[in-house]
């Protein structure tokens, strides 16, 4: 199984994570930070992003504001109040689930 088949359920989880603690970002923005943050390790591509943006955006949980910047129209993407809530549940339930498979690839892990 390819890595990155790996990440794609975590992909909106990434996403409000990163919205939450940079305030606004523009789609390529995020794609990089990504890629710093993970030295590399995890490429977010924009056929992935952009239709979970969109997605985040239709739930109400993203506003899109649009900039112009050096002549050029750029979407800047923040998170609503209902956004900043559901960060917080993604973040828990990703902490759920990363503890769980921990557990059952190594059972000789135990949290806590």
């Amino acid at each position: 199984m390819k890595k990155s088949n790996l990440y794609k359920g975590s992909l909106t989880t990434i996403i409000l994570k990163l919205l939450n603690e940079n305030d606004k970002m523009y789609g390529y923005e995020i794609t990089q930070k990504v890629k710093e943050l993970t030295k590399g390790e995890l490429k977010i591509t924009e056929g992935a992003l952009y239709p979970s943006l969109h997605k985040l955006e239709s739930e109400g949980y993203l506003d899109v504001e649009v900039l112009k910047v050096d002549n050029r129209m750029r979407k800047y993407y923040k998170l609503t109040e209902t956004g900043t809530k559901e960060t917080a549940n993604k973040l828990n339930e990703l902490e759920q689930y990363i503890a769980t498979m921990r557990t059952l690839v190594n059972p000789k892990f135990r949290m806590g």
